[in-house]
């Protein structure tokens, strides 16, 4: 009997976890299901954070680093670089500009939203964040007993909790100056930026920063250094692979726990949580399709005249369905290239420099879905982003998308380093896991087609463009080879 897919498990694990969720609640017992099955969720979570820090810091090297030399390869490779970031850019602006316009996290109904609200609260005060919008729930006596079910707080302890975050803050914002969010990102010591979830732009910074000064010193210096860098990648790329395999159990622990945790005995609450979900997916979905069918046609219509609309979905069809199925850049990476020098007539030089460079740092589909879903996961919680915030979240992401692995769910890794960027639980990933692998799938669609318009807009500034419709682009070469 052939063995189930890696995504099929993870399904399964998804629903069984859904169904306990349920059984718990409706039953009465929620505090097995905390006490006994949550805690393995939780050691995923850790697992995963354990994982996020050396992979985005050795993936933005290696990905800065092997652009090459700067002085042969300083304006193509610059020009790259800036496209794809721009792209970026764009995908996350739109992002929030939907997610601020549906409001997806705020169609949940309020009580479910102030126990959120409650258990944030909570969480922030034990873990050391400042509350993000200055408002404390705790402070308000009316709400005491509730926090007092939803966790194991005494009352002293809530009004402590309640107080320092107050204190806290304080002391901050004496301490601010307008320029202090820039000098934030410059650390002052790197190890100590490595040991604090909070300074993910500090590691982000100094990546970039080592990436760059490799490309200035001579060959021999470098080259040992870039495979020490690639070598440690690929072990990490590794035990990504090997958690991702433990998956299924570890998803059922964890959505068992979460949906627990929300609902309490009431099961009424765990269909408030699925509808919330219904609206967050659509959004996602709406901005990726946008990205796919308006945002890139306008873009690359912009730059090259001689591609048009059809033809450019023609030619690219078959790299973007082997996309939707893998959920993998990096495994649709040889396709895309094909299709791109045979169907849409870039030059060699050009697909073979880009694309591998847009499967490292470009990751339009994972940065719209990022900032969707940090906004999407406040809103549920009744935590109102600032702009300032959300300008956090576009530049924590548009920088984290550089050391997004081309590899299925390595979104969810990065989403723990955005939503650390601004101060919110990082296991809150599991209230959306149950849709994230549909989701991948297009993300994955959006990352492959922003690749292609990028290496025919860089090749058309290069005049290595040589467009050529073709009847049967799928023809021109064999997907299983």
């Amino acid at each position: 009997m052939k063995k189930l897919a890696l995504h099929w498990k993870i399904i399964i694990g998804m629903v069984l976890g859904i169904i306990w969720a349920l059984l718990s609640s409706s039953l009465g017992w929620s505090a097995f299901t905390i006490n006994w099955i949550d805690p393995f969720g939780t050691i995923f979570i850790n697992l995963l954070k354990l994982i996020a820090v050396p992979l985005v810091l050795f993936s933005i090297i290696s990905g800065v680093a092997n652009i090459g030399d700067p002085k042969s390869l300083g304006r193509m490779g610059g020009k790259t670089l800036l496209i794809y970031l721009t792209t970026t850019v764009l995908a996350i602006g739109l992002g929030l500009l939907l997610v601020n316009a549906v409001k997806p996290g705020k169609l949940i109904d309020e009580q479910s939203r102030i126990d959120n609200r409650i258990s944030y609260e909570i969480w922030a005060s034990e873990q050391g964040y400042e509350i993000k919008d200055g408002i404390n729930y705790l402070q308000d006596p009316a709400f005491f007993e509730r926090a007092q079910e939803i966790s194991e707080l005494t009352k002293s302890e809530l009004r402590d909790a309640s107080v320092s975050d107050k204190l806290e803050t304080a002391d901050k914002t004496k301490e601010t100056t307008p320029l202090q969010p820039l000098v934030d990102i410059v650390p002052d010591n790197f190890f100590y930026s490595l040991s604090n979830n909070g300074l993910m732009l500090q590691i982000i910074f100094f990546a970039i920063f080592f990436g760059v000064c490799l490309l200035f010193i001579p060959s021999d210096k470098s080259k040992p250094v870039l495979s020490f860098v690639d070598g440690t990648l690929e072990v990490f790329l590794k035990m990504v692979d090997l958690v991702m395999q433990a998956a299924p159990f570890f998803v059922f622990a964890l959505l068992a726990g979460v949906v627990s945790k929300m609902a309490g005995d009431d099961i009424g609450k765990v269909v408030e949580i699925f509808k919330g979900l219904s609206w967050y997916s659509l959004t996602v979905l709406g901005g990726l399709l946008l990205m796919i069918f308006v945002i890139y046609p306008l873009v690359l219509k912009l730059f090259v005249k001689q591609i048009p609309y059809k033809g450019f979905f023609k030619a690219m069809g078959p790299a973007q369905t082997l996309a939707f199925s893998t959920s993998s850049s990096a495994a649709t990476l040889p396709v895309t290239m094909e299709c791109v020098e045979n169907n849409l007539g870039v030059d060699k030089k050009i697909s073979s420099f880009v694309l591998p460079i847009g499967a490292t740092v470009n990751m339009d589909g994972t940065s719209l879905y990022q900032a969707i879903a940090v906004v999407f996961l406040a809103q549920m919680h009744m935590i109102d982003l600032t702009i300032g915030q959300q300008l956090i979240v576009v530049l924590t992401a548009t920088l984290a998308s550089i050391g997004s692995a081309a590899v299925p769910s390595a979104g969810l890794v990065m989403l723990i380093i955005v939503l650390d960027s601004v101060g919110l639980n990082p296991a809150w990933i599991a209230i959306i896991f149950p849709v994230d692998r549909i989701l991948d799938m297009f993300r994955t669609v959006v990352n492959v087609t922003g690749d292609a318009t990028v290496s025919s807009i860089i090749a058309d500034g290069e005049g290595m463009l040589n467009y050529q419709d073709v009847e049967s682009p799928s023809d021109t070469f064999d997907l299983d080879s």
